[in-house]
């Protein structure tokens, strides 16, 4: 399989680094609801978090295609993305939105590992994917703004120096379409906490460090506004684009490890005299995966490639998203299924993954929320919200 596969040097390269970290080494930080700081670290020094930064700022000028291998390798070896994947898909904002002088000043810190920039905060608990009704405020005051709000869901804030921030800086009441009024900021996360944004950490199924963010009076150098005033929800529509198709790419490489690990399993567990791999019941669901995985990740190339040709790509960014879930969330199924008690077993590291993968059935975006997507966009119907 591994001769068929794109970017075979990349792949190679990237699992020769994770022979560091075997399974043992993950299973022992779900164990502990801990961070893969060890891991992370790594993969910086390598310069794979830095692969879509320009050369120009120390980083490998590549595009999401590259990115995407990246992390579907990263889940491929038994991993989480989650824990990194930020750094990924918050680089398309600041790196197509940023003026010379924010590139300059953050790119080639980001890109030695001297800083972070895993944490977008979007979400909010009285809107969830209703972006343009978001509450919190940024207000111009004199040569900064002032944020006042709540955020939900943001993640990775302990492990990340620095957050990319979606405020309103005109009332909705006050635009002409909804969609415009919002602004980017970029938050540094140091001077921040503490000072006017509270950080709440949410306790989950799954070992994904996320919390709850309270701003009361927080106060951002004007400086760090991305790009024009107003247009921030545009700008992070490349960014949400970028994501889904990174988050696809995880889902394979979930997909992947599930079906690898299922086979090998049913070649070699034994029962009634026979390797159990020889029944059809237990081999079709493993084949079916193995199918439905392929097809998805034909549309995760597809969004990759509209995307690093700056051309429109919500609509393969999204069914990338919705193909890859759906498969890694039935291999993760049959993986249970197939190892039967020992698919519930924390040794086999089966149940770890069963409950990763499962998030992204909700996040970043609802699989229901990606259906009326497509309903209203592609295929023209009346919108259902």
């Amino acid at each position: 399989m591994m001769n068929q596969e794109r970017y075979p040097e990349l792949r190679a390269a990237l699992r020769d680094l994770f022979k560091r970290f075997p399974d043992a080494y993950f299973r022992k930080v779900d164990e502990a609801r801990g961070y893969p700081e060890e891991f992370v670290d790594a993969l910086t020094l390598a310069g794979w978090l830095a692969v879509m930064i320009p050369q120009e700022y120390g980083g490998a000028g590549l595009g999401l295609a590259e990115a995407s291998v990246v992390m579907e390798e990263v889940n491929r070896c038994g991993g989480n993305a989650g824990a990194c994947h930020g750094q990924m898909y918050n680089m398309g904002t600041l790196l197509r939105h940023g003026s010379p002088e924010q590139k300059r000043r953050y790119l080639p810190q980001i890109a030695s590992g001297a800083l972070r920039l895993q944490s977008m905060g979007v979400t909010e608990p009285t809107t969830g994917t209703d972006t343009t009704k978001i509450k919190t405020t940024a207000t111009k005051q004199g040569d900064r703004y002032v944020v006042n709000g709540q955020k939900v869901w943001i993640s990775r804030i302990q492990h990340s120096d620095l957050m990319i921030l979606l405020a309103r800086t005109t009332p909705l009441k006050d635009v002409k379409r909804k969609s415009e009024g919002m602004s980017i900021f970029i938050v540094d996360l140091h001077q921040a906490i503490g000072k006017g944004l509270t950080v709440k950490p949410i306790r989950n199924m799954v070992n994904h460090e996320t919390n709850e963010l309270f701003f009361d009076n927080l106060e951002i150098p004007e400086e760090n506004l991305i790009g024009h005033e107003g247009q921030g929800f545009k700008y992070i529509l490349d960014g949400l684009n970028a994501e889904r198709t990174l988050i696809a790419a995880e889902c394979i490489g979930d997909a992947r490890w599930f079906v690898e690990r299922s086979a090998r399993y049913a070649r070699e567990r034994r029962v009634f005299d026979r390797p159990i791999g020889q029944n059809q019941g237990v081999q079709f669901p493993i084949a079916e995966a193995h199918i439905e995985t392929e097809a998805a990740d034909l549309m995760r190339w597809r969004a990759c490639e509209l995307f690093d040709a700056h051309q429109p790509c919500g609509a393969e960014a999204n069914m990338a998203k919705y193909l890859a879930a759906k498969a890694s969330w039935e291999a993760a199924n049959t993986a249970i299924q197939t190892h039967g008690g020992f698919g519930f077993a924390c040794e086999y590291d089966v149940e770890r993954k069963f409950r990763e993968t499962r998030l992204y059935q909700v996040a970043p975006i609802s699989t229901n929320l990606i259906l009326s997507y497509v309903a209203e966009h592609v295929l023209g119907l009346p919108r259902s919200f």
